[in-house]
């Protein structure tokens, strides 16, 4: 016989509290049981927690009502892009809104907000900091290149706020650690964007000069769709696509985007692919190449490549 079926219901099929399961009239020897995983100190699950998520859901027993999942754990459940750095991190931060003690449990990081700072939502039984208080308190952990695809991805893709949320909360956070963090990557944020790497290809090409391009730009022509590009500067008829690893390994996407550059070149646009390269070690590069269309296309020299005559056979 499995040994949770010799449990309480109330305590199968979820992590619980040592004390929990004492008071329901479970021995300590059966809490020892191998059966039972120890994640956390007081703390006995079924399985073992392998994800983020799951070792949060693990601690939830602990914590308290004025206690919520914050910093990256908090953009974990949300979904929030984070760098591999933080992803590894297998620390669980707990935030305790108000004047009471912050957790101290081995394997969490504790924090504490005064109560008219912070607000909370929840996901599922679990309470989290809004998305727009996360995004500022990412501000102590991320760049400030990574603070803008976090909010990039709240206010675009992910949907989870608006730009003026993200305002809001700044102003609720004044004299926060990170603030200015916060203020500058705001002044960077744009809704539109469905991907990181589209995120760090439109940084680069602002920063270096280039006038904001459209994000996710329909091109239409003569009253037809012709496709959906990551960015775009239609008055120049230039059109960038930003190709992830996906690209390159799935079949599908890869015959989707040749033909996607075979429609825009039939209706006279450029496409321009990026990669990772393209926002990194080759960045000055592809800049140059995106500047020289955009600009010829301004001055009436769309394509400057001169003609060549096909042979033909009589």
């Amino acid at each position: 016989m499995q040994v949770e079926a010799t449990f309480p219901i109330a305590l199968r099929g979820r992590p619980f509290r040592v004390r929990e399961a004492l008071r329901r009239g479970i021995s300590a020897g059966r809490l020892r049981s191998r059966s039972l995983f120890r994640p956390f100190h007081g703390i006995r699950t079924w399985t073992r927690p392998e994800s983020h998520e799951q070792r949060a859901r693990a601690v939830l027993p602990r914590l308290r009502p004025d206690q919520a999942f914050s910093h990256t754990t908090a953009a974990v459940i949300l979904g929030v892009p984070l760098p591999r750095r933080l992803e590894r991190d297998p620390r669980i931060h707990i935030t305790t809104v108000g004047t009471d003690q912050a957790i101290r449990v081995r394997g969490t990081v504790g924090h504490r907000s005064r109560r008219d700072r912070i607000r909370l939502v929840h996901s599922g039984t679990a309470a989290l900091t809004h998305p727009a208080d996360t995004f500022v308190a990412l501000a102590t952990l991320l760049s400030r290149d990574e603070l803008i695809v976090v909010g990039d991805a709240l206010v675009g893709w992910l949907g989870w706020c608006e730009v003026n949320e993200l305002l809001t909360a700044a102003r609720r956070h004044r004299g926060a650690r990170g603030i200015r963090k916060v203020r500058a990557a705001l002044s960077e944020i744009r809704p539109g964007s469905r991907s990181p790497g589209e995120t760090r290809l439109r940084l680069a090409l602002t920063r270096r000069g280039l006038p904001q391009p459209a994000l996710n730009h329909d091109v239409v022509e003569d009253g037809r769709w012709v496709a959906c590009v990551d960015l775009a500067y239609p008055q120049a008829r230039v059109a960038i696509e930003y190709e992830s690893d996906l690209h390159r390994t799935d079949p599908r996407a890869f015959r989707k985007d040749l033909t996607r550059g075979e429609q825009l070149r039939d209706v006279g646009w450029w496409l321009v692919r990026a990669t990772a390269d393209d926002v990194g070690s080759a960045v000055e590069t592809f800049v140059a190449r995106v500047r020289r269309l955009v600009d010829g296309a301004t001055a009436g020299r769309h394509d400057t490549r001169p003609a060549v005559r096909l042979a033909t056979t009589g």
